[in-house]
């Protein structure tokens, strides 16, 4: 179903549906746990699956000034964590300044 009718959009790219999966399972867990270390509000899967991936991305981020090389899924999601903790406290700090719950 999903093969090289991607490669028609970004020349050398293949899609792989498990790599969708993988993004999905380590935001789901990522964000799920770190809604309950900061205390989120937000329990839903939309939101904690948005809140991993964003937080894998920051985290990756962090990873890359700190020059740290690729991880295994755990450490995928040890890093999503941090990055999805680090998203969660800036919402808050936003949250608190402005008097809007946003988590």
């Amino acid at each position: 179903m999903f093969g090289n009718e991607f490669e028609a959009l970004i020349p050398g790219t293949f899609f792989n549906p498990a790599v969708l999966l993988t993004w999905l399972l380590v935001g789901l867990i990522a964000g799920f746990l770190a809604n309950v270390a900061m205390r989120g509000g937000s329990y839903e899967l939309v939101s904690n699956i948005i809140t991993g991936i964003i937080g894998a991305c920051i985290g990756g981020f962090l990873a890359g000034l700190l020059g740290l090389g690729y991880f295994s899924f755990v450490g995928s999601v040890v890093l999503a964590f941090i990055g999805a903790c680090v998203l969660i406290a800036i919402l808050h700090s936003v949250a608190e300044s402005t008097g809007r719950a946003i988590l």
